[in-house]
C-alpha cells in the first residue's frame, strides 16, 4: 500500500521559508526502524509520524539520525495536514499523545495554536568550555533546562552574525543551544537555534525551543505575551504566551509537497 507523505513549511505564510517538516499520516503503528529510514530519506530537520487513536493521534518525531522527545514545527505541520486534508474538523482541537505528554493544537483564524509544556531554564555558572568557544561570544546569561542551553547575547546583530564551529559545538551534551537577544525591530526577541548533537547543525524555526525562550524572556521583561523571530536563513515568526506551566505557541503553515512512499 502506498503511503502519502507531505512537506509543510511551518511558522510562515510564504513558501520556501520557515521550517519544512515531513508529515506521514498512517493507519496504525509503524516499525521504528522504518520511520527512522524514512526520516533519513526525507533529510529534513524532523519528520512526524502519526496515526489515529480514540481520543486523538499518536505522534512521534524523527530527525535524520534519531528520535526526539519534543518538536514544535512538526507538530504544527501535523495539525495543518490533519485539518487541510479533512482528517479532522477545523472547528475542533486535536490532541497528540507524545513522549512529552499530551499536546494540543487548535485553530485561531489563520494561525495554529500549540499548547506545550514550559521548560524554564535555570542559570548555570559551570558549563562546558566548548559551548562558548564554539560560538565565540561574550554571554550575558547562560541557562539550561532539561533539553537545551539558553544563551543571551548583547544584540540582534550578534545573533544574526553567529558562525558557530559545529565540530566543537556537537561536543556539548545537550539537545540544543539557543542563542537569543532583545530585538532591535518589531519583535520582542530574536533567536537562532543549533542542534548538532541530534544531526541538525542549525534549525530554521524551532517551536519547542520557545518552551524555554518564552519563560526566560517572561522573567527578563516582566510580560507574558511575545512576538518572536528566529533569524535563520529561512526565518520564521512566532506569537507566544506563557500561561503558568504551559507555553502557547502560535504559527502559520502551508503545504509545499505531496508524494507517495513506495517502500
Amino acid at each position: 500500500m502506498l503511503t502519502t507523505i507531505y512537506v509543510v513549511d511551518a511558522f510562515t505564510n510564504q513558501p520556501f521559508t520557515g521550517n519544512p517538516a515531513g508529515v506521514c499520516v498512517l493507519p496504525g503503528p509503524a516499525e521504528e526502524q522504518w520511520m527512522q529510514h524514512v526520516a533519513a530519506e526525507m533529510n529534513l530537520s524532523e519528520t512526524a509520524f502519526l496515526y489515529p487513536q480514540e481520543d486523538g493521534y499518536s505522534l512521534r518525531w524523527f530527525t535524520p539520525t534519531t528520535e526526539v522527545d519534543l518538536c514544535g514545527h512538526a507538530t504544527l505541520s501535523s495539525a495543518h495536514i490533519l485539518w487541510e486534508r479533512g482528517h479532522c474538523s477545523p472547528e475542533h482541537s486535536i490532541q497528540f499523545h507524545t513522549k512529552s505528554g499530551l499536546l494540543t493544537a487548535s485553530r485561531q483564524g489563520n494561525w495554529i495554536e500549540l499548547d506545550f509544556p514550559a521548560e524554564k531554564p535555570e542559570e548555570v555558572h559551570a558549563y562546558p568550555e566548548q559551548l562558548i568557544a564554539a560560538l565565540d561570544v561574550q554571554p550575558l546569561y547562560v541557562g539550561q533546562n532539561r533539553l537545551d542551553y539558553v544563551i543571551e547575547v548583547e544584540s540582534e546583530q550578534t545573533v544574526r552574525e553567529l558562525n558557530p564551529n559545529y565540530s566543537v559545538l556537537e561536543q556539548v551534551t545537550a539537545r540544543g543551544i539557543l542563542v537569543t537577544s532583545r530585538s532591535s525591530g518589531k519583535y520582542d526577541f530574536v533567536s537562532r537555534c543549533f542542534f548538532p548533537a541530534v544531526g541538525i547543525p542549525e534549525d530554521p524555526v524551532t517551536g519547542s525551543a520557545h518552551c524555554g525562550l518564552a519563560p526566560y524572556w517572561q522573567t527578563k521583561l516582566g510580560k507574558d505575551h511575545f512576538s518572536a523571530y528566529q533569524a535563520s536563513k529561512r526565518g520564521g515568526e512566532l506569537q507566544l504566551e506563557v500561561r503558568g506551566d504551559r507555553v502557547l505557541i502560535l504559527g502559520q503553515a502551508l503545504t509545499t509537497l505531496k508524494s507517495e512512499l513506495l517502500y
